[in-house]
């Protein structure tokens, strides 16, 4: 494939000195638009805000796929040293959909220009990925009742997986992810006197051991939930007992059954703990992102376009899932398709401030974008 690398780079680096988080992707979103429109694309009016939508037609089959790419950033300073580096304070490309959304721009631009496929391509530009469900809200504002759509595809960096390697596999790859508040009611009082108080710190640090339990003793071992505690809040001075604790934390899931019981332990494990001690409490639980799960046919299809690229020695198909998670879930909840990684070598970890995007993929995203469109949308002869 005559792919321009040096384009892409100049691209990918534009894209990185101007990271906006979630719903505020004005610039990336613009940027994204010009090029479409420059590459003869017909581009929709924005969806989710900040999300540019735009499609391309060649022959005459009504077939058709969609091409996904994440636009936000994270709010991280950043920490490298490079001339491209974050010109917005406080906001830093630490995930890689810079270059996320330079190949999918990359592969736009390419089949602008070589329309060997029947069919109709929408490539997606979503905004919010990180925290906020963008996904979620182009399938609230109706994207697939608006696109007609049979496949949607998706694909992320992965550091450490070597370059010029692919990981794709069926079913639950990445974990629902849901938060936790609990609110521990006691009694406060004189820190000299706590015979006289229900202490809500005390009483926090028996519900934290308790919560542990379910992943060691509640949950089948051949199951997968993590439950982490992110955050503890209670007091204000030396010598006085609270009123209240906070614990705040995420719970981490590969299936709806463990998600469920997860939740019901919860709540029955800080009633019982905190009623034991004289005290109550409060629970608000908000499942925020389902599990990604790839459709088995659409695997198989990612799998042979990525294998006509590297190689079937390249490809990882027995990798675990990881217990991170993806608002592509959102759409993969409504339509078939596979979300497949890239590797991205050895760079600083995702969400690291010193995490850069490896410009050396960036020519074999395009390339596995526009062999898996060919392929799946192919000439007939």
């Amino acid at each position: 494939m005559n792919i321009d690398e040096e384009q892409l780079k100049q691209w990918r680096h534009e894209l990185h000195a101007i990271p906006e988080i979630a719903f505020q992707e004005e610039k990336t979103a613009l940027f994204v638009e010009q090029k479409l429109k420059s590459f003869g694309l017909k581009v929709y009016p924005r969806m989710a805000g900040t999300g540019v939508i735009a499609s391309l037609k060649a022959g005459i089959s009504n077939k058709s796929l969609a091409l996904r790419a994440d636009l936000d950033a994270l709010p991280i300073i950043e920490k490298n040293n490079m001339d491209y580096c974050s010109t917005h304070s406080g906001m830093m490309h630490a995930c890689g959909h810079d270059g996320h959304t330079t190949m999918l721009l990359g592969a736009a631009q390419y089949l602008s220009k070589h329309a060997d496929f029947d069919g109709i391509i929408y490539f997606v530009f979503q905004p919010a990925e990180e925290n906020e469900g963008g996904g979620r809200k182009l399938v609230e504002e109706g994207f697939f009742d608006q696109f007609s759509i049979d496949a949607i595809y998706g694909m992320h960096n992965w550091p450490g997986l070597e370059v010029g390697k692919f990981a794709i596999r069926s079913g639950a790859i990445m974990a629902a992810y849901d938060i936790f508040d609990i609110t521990i009611y006691g009694k406060g009082g004189h820190a000299a006197a706590p015979h006289k108080t229900i202490d809500p710190i005390i009483i926090a640090g028996y519900v934290m051991t308790a919560l542990q339990t379910i992943s060691s003793r509640c949950v089948n071992p051949l199951d997968s939930v993590v439950l982490s505690i992110t955050r503890i809040q209670a007091g204000d001075s030396y010598n006085i007992i609270p009123e209240t604790a906070h614990l705040c934390g995420t719970v981490r899931s590969l299936n709806h059954q463990v998600q469920d019981k997860t939740i019901a332990q919860i709540k029955q494990l800080v009633d019982f703990t905190c009623k034991a001690h004289g005290a109550t409490a409060e629970v608000n639980y908000q499942k925020r992102y389902p599990c990604t799960i790839n459709t088995e046919i659409e695997t198989i299809h990612a799998f042979r376009a990525a294998a006509d690229i590297v190689g079937e020695e390249n490809i990882l198909c027995h990798n675990p899932p990881s217990m991170g998670s993806e608002d592509f879930s959102f759409l993969l909840n409504e339509c078939k398709g596979c979300y497949v990684s890239i590797g991205n070598g050895n760079s600083a970890s995702l969400h690291n401030p010193h995490y850069d995007f490896n410009d050396d993929i960036l020519t074999l995203g395009v390339s596995y974008w526009v062999r898996l469109t060919q392929m799946q949308l192919e000439k007939k002869v």
